[in-house]
């Protein structure tokens, strides 16, 4: 099977290895550098109907990569397009959930469909909206974020809250709601204090699982250069 491998320090590379007849499938846009023996296509894997689901509700690309090892043994490099880290996760006994953009590259052993979620979560969607990205399937696949990445254990007695912009992915069989503030007041104080604390949306996990966030927020970077673009500085 092939090898996934992080490597560089800033802003890291996705190493693949493959031994002859082995292939991957990446984002779009992602390979950067590949071994001679190694073949590029580009496909609409999951046929013309999941592709365009995945467009139209998750925002990836209609095509993706493929790189086939056609002509013997080879390596190549991918980097996600925006600037952040990288994780590699074994699905299998564990499948997960992501975030818009999250996916990078996996094997094709992996299938990456998409899954509609509840009404609360679809009216308050960072994480996808009415509906998100969902593994099945075992095998490498690699995520990217924003910043740096960090996997953490959500507490199985009190819940784990995270903002709602920095989720990248989660275990497919933890729990999650989308709120207007961490108090569990009514919803007009829930809403002020939301506004005044800066954080937003909040996703609340119970269960027992992993919940993978970036340092960085798309979004809040997103609306600072717009800021500075009206202001001219």
């Amino acid at each position: 099977m092939p090898k996934f491998e992080v490597v560089g320090n800033v802003d890291p590379f996705l190493h693949v290895s493959m031994k002859r007849g082995e292939s991957v499938y990446a984002e779009r846009g992602a390979m950067v550098t590949m071994d001679g023996t190694l073949e590029l296509k580009g496909e609409a894997r999951g046929g013309l109907l999941r592709s365009l689901a995945r467009r139209l509700t998750a925002g990836e690309s209609f095509f993706q990569q493929s790189v086939v090892a056609t002509n013997g043994d080879g390596d190549a490099l991918f980097s996600p397009n925006m600037p952040g880290d990288v994780m590699v996760l074994d699905c299998g006994a564990k499948q997960y959930r992501l975030n818009d953009g999250a996916f990078l590259a996996a094997e094709t052993s992996i299938q990456i469909t998409t899954k509609t979620q509840g009404i609360g979560q679809g009216l308050f969607g960072g994480t996808g909206g009415w509906f998100i990205m969902e593994t099945t399937g075992s095998g490498k696949l690699a995520i990217s974020g924003f910043g740096a990445l960090f996997a953490i254990d959500v507490n199985e007695q009190t819940g784990t809250i995270v903002d709602n912009s920095h989720v990248v992915a989660w275990e497919s069989g933890l729990q999650y709601e989308i709120t207007a503030s961490t108090t569990g007041r009514g919803f007009f104080s829930n809403v002020v204090n939301s506004m005044t604390s800066g954080e937003g949306l909040v996703n609340r996990f119970r269960g027992k699982g992993q919940v993978i966030i970036a340092s960085r927020n798309r979004a809040g970077f997103v609306d600072w250069i717009a800021s500075l673009l009206k202001t001219g500085n």
